[in-house]
């Protein structure tokens, strides 16, 4: 089993930081407003530990229990937007509520009635830290890579399997313990995989772009170069990105804008070949990358061994692991149909030590009329979205 292989280098793992992290990725402030949580009195809460733009999550004890809890409190009635994202993270978090990669839903707070239905409370497995954290505060052995890389895919299989994309992959949104258990968390980007419906009529909505907030630094080049279409392997190409900052301890591509990243994307994997530009159906982008200066893919191994924030946290004489830059290559390929898959990633030797296909489970693919709320996204106001989610939350209960 996955918990006995680790076992046996745990011994030698630091701990990691329990000190709490925003789940945006941000700081919590030192002068952290009062906030009301209107929540079942089953539910102490003990502080605030971040804010975003989406929400608040706070930390607290399930009393009758002494469990702690993480409660993402969410006011979506102002924007569409928000609203699109509650949905989809209430019905994908119920929907893989069991996997051991994926944050855990325990609760959803029902409103007392439709009229007073102003927050929406999600109560959630609570952790500690995140990889963002503990990138930026410990050094990470090899062993340590492997097993973060490998519960990420693992969750990700899950996450694949039903069609889904989750589309935000980025180390604030992968939760870490102090055991080093990661889970992935953060789903109001996520979306179906629309090429895998091939015999339904799916509107351009579902993949429209222009909700596509997530952090620029993890974006498959094919999104940003206005692909027609997007498949899982974006998700793939985050995951690539991820490992490359757990060998550096810096993002590998941290583009100020869309020109600036797509040039630091080329700095290290060289020009697009012209069968690579097979890919971009955008007149305007191709003539862009015509235009961009020739570049030679960079040596991976080189790159990451003279990287001088790895140098300054292993010295010069901790090689990487040259299997762990032959996963990273193949997930690092600008044509995302010669990208490798969920499946090809865990079958490969790097992860070897952990990979037990008996023990990462699949799902039902999500049938599409559940998503029917993006694809038809335009002809719903804020009413109608705010009518969904109550529903969707009555019937999670229920269930």
């Amino acid at each position: 089993m996955i918990v006995d292989k680790f076992n046996r280098y745990r011994q030698s793992r630091s701990s990691t930081d329990q000190s709490s992290q925003s789940r945006s990725g941000k700081p919590q402030s030192k002068a952290s407003r009062k906030v009301v949580f209107n929540v079942s009195e089953s539910l102490k809460v003990v502080k605030v530990l971040g804010e975003g733009a989406y929400g608040i999550v706070a930390l607290a004890i399930h009393v009758p229990t002494g469990t702690k809890v993480a409660i993402k409190r969410i006011e979506p009635f102002e924007r569409p937007l928000f609203c699109l994202r509650t949905l989809r993270e209430i019905k994908l978090l119920s929907k893989f509520n069991n996997h051991e990669n994926i944050i855990k839903l325990y609760d959803v707070q029902k409103p007392y009635n439709y009229q007073s239905f102003h927050e929406v409370y999600l109560i959630q497995e609570f952790m500690p830290s995140d990889l963002l954290n503990i990138i930026r505060t410990h050094v990470l052995s090899d062993q340590h890579v492997q097993y973060f890389t490998y519960q990420i895919l693992k969750g990700l299989k899950l996450i694949h399997s039903a069609k889904v994309i989750h589309r935000d992959l980025k180390p604030s949104n992968l939760l870490v313990n102090e055991e080093c258990d990661l889970k992935i968390c953060d789903f109001g980007l996520a979306r179906l995989d629309n090429q895998l419906y091939p015999n339904q009529e799916v509107p351009n909505g579902i993949s429209n772009l222009t909700e596509y907030v997530a952090t620029r630094w993890y974006r498959a080049p094919e999104i940003m170069l206005s692909a027609s279409n997007y498949s899982r392997a974006i998700d793939i190409w985050s995951v690539g990105c991820i490992l490359a900052e757990m060998y550096t301890y810096k993002a590998l591509f941290p583009g100020t804008d869309y020109v600036n990243q797509l040039r630091l994307i080329f700095e290290v994997l060289g020009s697009p070949t012209e069968q690579d530009m097979e890919i971009v159906k955008s007149h305007r982008a191709k003539e862009f990358l015509k235009c961009l200066p020739k570049r030679a893919k960079l040596n991976f191994s080189e790159f990451i061994n003279s990287h001088p924030y790895r140098i300054a946290k292993h010295g010069t004489n901790n090689p990487v692991n040259h299997l762990g830059v032959d996963l990273l290559e193949k997930m690092l390929i600008f044509d995302p149909t010669k990208r490798i898959t969920v499946d090809q990633a865990l079958e490969h030797p790097y992860l070897a030590g952990y990979h037990d296909p008996m023990d990462e489970p699949v799902t039902q693919p999500i049938p599409l009329q559940e998503f029917a709320f993006d694809i038809n996204k335009d002809d719903l106001d804020i009413e109608d979205l705010k009518r969904q989610i109550y529903d969707q939350i009555v019937t999670t209960k229920r269930e």
